[in-house]
């Protein structure tokens, strides 16, 4: 059962990913801002998440100009299932 857990992937709609990009992009919020919303995005989901991290990976986001595939791919690491 561990092995299960270890290798599960939290995916996130192409959808609902489109609509947080457009609501990060419209908004103009600073990088704190940002990491709020994404915060905010993943506790409404029933995820844990830690607000810092969220503001850390922010960076990592803004850099490929809020690419699907990359938040995709920082959300999975984010995201902590409860």
């Amino acid at each position: 059962m561990a092995a299960i857990t270890a290798n599960a992937v939290e995916k996130f709609s192409e959808a609902d990913l489109a609509g947080l990009r457009e609501e990060l992009l419209r908004a103009h919020l600073d990088s704190w801002q940002v990491g709020d919303v994404i915060s905010s995005y993943l506790a409404t989901r029933g995820y844990g998440v830690s607000s810092h991290e969220a503001r850390t990976m922010v960076s990592r986001i803004e850099r490929t100009g809020y690419s699907l595939k990359s938040m995709q791919e920082e959300l999975e690491k984010l995201a902590l299932v409860m």
